[in-house]
């Protein structure tokens, strides 16, 4: 029998820079359950910290590998200042003002406000976890969630095909506005990872450059 060839991706290579474990994992489960067009090949990178992702973003960007670069972080504590920094730093690396606007997905005040829709329509009012675990624990049972590991593994162990629908409905109905308690951008771009036509890829490429 002949050996076969392996088969080439011909679609659209993203790159996700993840702040760091939570939003790294949380992405690993969605692409895990097989909800996103076949058209993109997702890499996701750990920056491991709000501090490093400029860099992280940069050196993916400038590597010339993805058809595109984007960013999963939170807003951090008011006034944001590490958020306002890494759009900042992003904007000036392209020399467009508002670019990071068209890569940075966040969730506000964390992550985690995105992570819970998928059990209820939740507004958290801080980026604490300790004022976040009887939330979490009353919606999914798992008990003083810190954002260890093993918690983060139940947690993600928890999101199905099914809650992940009810999370895009329920995340369309949040506000778009990064300065918003309660607000995420993330509904616009799983919209967009669903979709087998990529030219949004182009329009944000293009959007990079003007």
């Amino acid at each position: 029998m002949a050996n076969k060839l392996p088969q080439i991706f011909t679609g659209s290579k993203i790159c996700i820079i993840c702040e760091g474990d939570e939003e790294y994992e949380y992405l690993e489960k969605l692409i895990s359950l097989d909800v996103w067009s076949k058209n993109y090949c997702f890499q996701l990178e750990n920056a491991e910290g709000n501090g490093n992702i400029p860099a992280r973003y940069q050196d993916k960007f400038q590597n010339g590998s993805y058809d595109l670069v984007l960013i999963f972080c939170d807003t951090d504590k008011k006034p944001y200042e590490q958020y306002v920094d890494i759009k900042r730093k992003i904007s000036e690396f392209h020399g467009v003002e508002n670019a990071a606007d068209h890569v940075v997905i966040y969730g506000n005040p964390c992550t985690m406000q995105i992570i819970i829709e998928h059990w209820d329509d939740v507004v958290l009012g801080s980026h604490k976890k300790k004022k976040n675990a009887p939330i979490i624990f009353n919606l999914t049972g798992i008990e003083g969630y810190k954002g260890r590991a093993d918690q983060r593994q139940e947690l993600f162990s928890r999101i199905t095909k099914e809650n992940y629908q009810e999370m895009q409905e329920r995340i369309k109905c949040l506000p778009s506005d990064d300065e918003v308690e309660g607000s995420t951008n993330f509904g616009k771009f799983i919209e967009y990872f669903s979709m087998d036509d990529s030219k949004w890829i182009q329009i944000i490429n293009k959007a990079l450059e003007e």
